[in-house]
């Protein structure tokens, strides 16, 4: 999450509705804030909404990001750093 900030948005993406918490198998550096759902759903999480989670129960350093459908996202500057920090996190850098 180095260089995000406290949060940032990715307007008109693509969203995906969980009906649990991963939170007792994996960390979750990064969650949705509900009230920003639009249109509104009211299918939710009571405020838990992961979209990036890191498995540490492998081997292997693995994450998992839930948002970044569209090509024209990646001009977002804080989904790219997002996508880079991974890159250099899962290769130990």
């Amino acid at each position: 999450m180095k260089n995000l900030g406290g949060s940032f948005v990715i307007k008109d993406e693509e969203w995906y509705i969980c009906d649990k918490s991963p939170r007792p198998n994996v960390n979750v550096p990064a969650h949705v804030d509900e009230s920003s759902y639009s249109p509104d759903t009211k299918i939710k999480m009571g405020g838990d909404d992961p979209v990036v989670g890191t498995n540490e129960h492998v081997k292997a350093r693995n994450i998992c990001i839930f948002r970044g459908h569209r090509l024209e996202y990646f001009q977002n500057p804080a989904l790219a750093a997002l996508f880079t920090n991974s890159i250099f996190w899962a290769a130990h850098q």
